[in-house]
């Protein structure tokens, strides 16, 4: 066993103190014979001198704890004739190695995090191929069929579906909904305008729910309420809506709207009534107030399309009929507004007004108008009110004793506040309903009998 313990002090000659054979110079030593030679690095390792074959003593030293029994340890004396086995010193590498001794060693970081990346990849990816996925439960049990609650959106939608149809002139389309078995529909004026004017080219066609088309024919139109009734020929056993009433709606109040809109037949949509009373203009004659509405505001989604079907509250009965949508670009009511699309702001003409009128086209053929016998228009002053410009001889308002200069501010405990506004509310009356007029401040009201004429019909 070669002593390597650097505490060990060797001696100067050659000979091992004490006799025995002589120590053969170290190639270590610096009194070695011949010249010495400085050792040669790589990577920072010393070079390792060719040498012969190592020959162990007979008997070494007795070693306990690192130490030789008796004190010191002795030299280690080789057997004869053989070549000691040199030791080095503790080798030192040069400065100049360390910065490759730094590198392989960042080398060796670096190799071994991308081992260790790839097996993070490996052990994800067989984990995702282990664990649980939705795609291997198996799908629920299919629901039985059964009437949807009461009072939900799919009840309603379940009840009038059915009595919802599509109507199609030369150039649009509109929406409209069964009154009677025999295919008697309410709709729009303004949705069958065009082919009340083709008169009888059959340009008008009714598609059903149950997909079955068939031509239909206008009965009678009122341009300055928007309501029509059309016939569709041959055909029976349609399932007709349920007539609700408007007066008694209130805001907030849930609702469902039913149409064709962007020629989407069969169309839901849900909101809620966003107001009442909201004078709107809604197709047919574009002069303004014509077709000025006492209309239903709603949130429900309506758009091009959907004019004429029905707004229905939440026990599946019709209480107004979609007319028109508000449009920022359509600069206000009417055909402008057919433009654009929902922006959650529509209007339904009341079933109260709508009912009168339809009823009145199935019974005569025409329509009565509703008229307080004024010619009105919002003051110039800028108060609120409708300011009569003119005065119809021998009409209702002349009989009461309105006159030209007037400012009406209500309508029974409605107020006004333009002449929007008196339209709209005397459009939801019936010729002969009486009414109480304020007019200015309050200081004077005037009773009025409201009249009636032929509706008109372009």
């Amino acid at each position: 066993m070669t002593d390597t313990n650097p505490g060990a002090q060797q001696p100067e000659s050659g000979h091992a103190p004490g006799g025995g054979e002589p120590t053969p110079p170290s190639p270590w030593s610096p009194h070695g014979h011949g010249a010495v030679e400085e050792p040669q690095y790589a990577s920072g390792a010393a070079a390792q001198p060719q040498e012969a074959p190592y020959v162990p003593p007979q008997e070494p030293p007795q070693v306990l704890f690192g130490s030789a029994v008796g004190g010191q340890p002795p030299p280690y004396v080789p057997p004869a004739h053989t070549q000691t086995y040199p030791t080095p010193p503790p080798s030192t590498p040069p400065r100049r190695s360390s910065g490759l001794v730094v590198r392989v060693a960042v080398l060796a970081l670096l190799v071994g995090g991308g081992a260790g990346a790839v097996g993070g990849l490996l052990v994800a990816d067989r984990n995702a191929r282990t664990a649980p996925s939705a795609l291997d439960t198996a799908p629920p049990a299919k629901q039985a069929s059964a009437p949807a609650p009461s009072g939900t959106v799919e009840a309603v939608a379940d009840k009038l579906l059915p009595s919802v149809v599509q109507l199609r002139t030369r150039s649009g389309e509109g929406s409209g909904f069964v009154i009677r078995q025999d295919g008697l529909i309410v709709t729009n004026n303004h949705v069958i305008a065009e082919a009340a004017q083709d008169g009888a080219n059959n340009t008008l066609k009714v598609s059903f729910q149950d997909g079955q088309v068939v031509d239909g024919t206008v009965l009678g139109r009122d341009s300055s309420s928007d309501v029509a009734v059309v016939q569709a020929k041959g055909v029976s056993g349609k399932t007709p809506v349920a007539l609700g009433r408007s007066d008694d709606l209130k805001t907030g109040q849930s609702v469902v709207a039913i149409g064709s809109p962007f020629d989407l037949s069969g169309t839901v949509t849900s909101g809620i009534v966003s107001s009442l009373h909201r004078p709107t203009s809604a197709g047919g004659d574009e002069t303004g107030q014509a077709t000025v509405l006492d209309a239903i505001q709603t949130d429900a989604a309506i758009n091009p399309g959907n004019s004429g079907g029905p707004l229905v509250n939440m026990s599946g009965q019709v209480i107004g009929i979609n007319s028109a949508i508000y449009s920022p670009n359509g600069g206000g009511g009417g055909r402008g507004q057919q433009q654009g699309g929902s922006v959650g702001i529509g209007f339904a003409i009341p079933i109260d007004q709508a009912r009168r009128t339809a009823d009145e086209i199935v019974k005569t053929g025409k329509a009565t108008q509703t008229v307080l016998g004024v010619s009105v228009q919002t003051p110039q002053t800028g108060t609120a009110g409708a300011q009569v410009s003119q005065v119809t001889g021998g009409g209702a308002a002349a009989q009461a004793g309105i006159q030209v200069g007037d400012v009406v501010t209500k309508m029974d405990d409605r107020r006004i506040d333009t002449s929007d506004a008196l339209v709209a509310a005397v459009r939801s009356k019936a010729p002969g309903d009486k009414v109480t007029l304020t007019i200015g401040n309050g200081t004077r009201t005037v009773q009025v009998t409201l009249g009636g004429q032929p509706a008109p019909t372009n």
